[in-house]
């Protein structure tokens, strides 16, 4: 807790609004779990020395949100006051519920913008880090390139000895070109386990669709059932005004009635808006599902290729594939 407050002295806030915090349950991953128990000063902060972008929220002295921005972030408005990321690193699905579509607008503003500095950023680190390794690149001659490792960033042991570096012989080689493989292996064993678990959450999402289907079906019959009441109730109304003799009871009688009948249409109104609403989160939820099947097909043609996959392609399609299940965790949820 004093690291975070250190850190926080260090850098200095470049935006600041304030909101209710909220964060996943992470037993659940469907319901949200209020962090503050009223609106909170949520900023953007900069580290010059890292050259990164945070999002820091302290409730007290203690720190709710400590979230840096990467490139493969994004922050999404699920309704007018409310939005939410995922933080990979962190594990978890930040929430933030503003007072006015205003604030909430602006703030998902700024985090576009630093996320876009925090990729050119990225980019120009990487820049400096190959024009750093091209001289040992060229020295290597006619030799083929290796993946990028840890190893060729920080040196192997071999490297960092240089004696026997030079008395290495030859055949010593093949060995560490033999590396890749055995790393490609592995690779392939953890996306064959990330395609189950993301053919076993299709089948949620699918099932999702199924009883959303049903939920509009029971919706239009129920709008149904309410149009042939109010009709009923119009009838009435005629009746009791051409055949009752007593006009304070026929007054007293068609106020009742009207009543019914403005309860009745606000209610079908109501359950218009929400067939709407179903209809398009149906329509979202296919084209979500379209993304899954498309992700699908490139981790299972990367599985059966068993080639050798680099850092940033792995560090990608980790990061799809966490945002996707996140995104199955939230549709799954407000289906049920």
């Amino acid at each position: 807790m004093r690291r975070e407050k250190t850190l926080v002295d260090k850098e200095q806030p470049i935006f600041s609004t304030r909101a209710h915090v909220f964060q996943i349950d992470p037993n659940t991953k469907k319901n949200w779990v209020p962090t503050s128990k009223h609106a909170v000063t949520v900023s953007y902060f900069y580290d010059s020395t890292r050259n990164v972008y945070r999002i820091i929220s302290l409730d007290g002295s203690k720190a709710i949100i400590n979230s840096t921005i990467t490139p493969n972030m994004t922050f999404t408005k699920t309704s007018q006051k409310f939005g939410q990321w995922a933080d990979s690193r962190a594990n978890t699905v930040y929430g933030l519920g503003f007072s006015s579509e205003h604030h909430l607008s602006k703030f998902a503003e700024k985090f576009q913008e630093f996320k876009e500095a925090a990729r050119l950023a990225k980019e120009k680190s990487q820049e400096k880090m190959e024009l750093t390794s091209t001289p040992s690149q060229e020295s290597a001659g006619g030799d083929l390139q290796s993946p990028l490792t840890p190893e060729s960033i920080n040196g192997t042991d071999d490297e960092r000895t240089p004696d026997v570096t030079q008395n290495a012989e030859p055949r010593a080689e093949p060995a560490q070109n033999a590396l890749p493989f055995s790393h490609s292996t592995a690779i392939s064993k953890h996306w064959e386990a990330e395609l189950a678990a993301l053919k076993g959450n299709n089948a949620k999402l699918t099932a999702a669709l199924l009883e959303s289907t049903a939920n509009v079906k029971q919706w239009k019959q129920q709008l149904a059932a309410y149009q042939e009441e109010a009709e009923r109730l119009h009838k009435r109304v005629t009746e009791l005004e051409c055949v009752s003799s007593q006009a304070n009871a026929v007054h007293t009688h068609k106020t009742e009635l009207n009543q019914t009948i403005q309860e009745l249409e606000e209610t079908l109104k109501v359950k218009e808006e929400e067939i709407e609403r179903l209809k398009q989160e149906i329509d979202n939820a296919r084209e979500l599902q379209e993304q899954r099947d498309s992700l699908s097909q490139k981790l299972q043609g990367l599985w059966e290729d068993g080639g050798v996959v680099s850092s940033r392609e792995r560090a990608s399609l980790r990061v799809a594939i966490q945002m996707l299940e996140y995104s199955n965790v939230s549709k799954t949820r407000r289906y049920i």
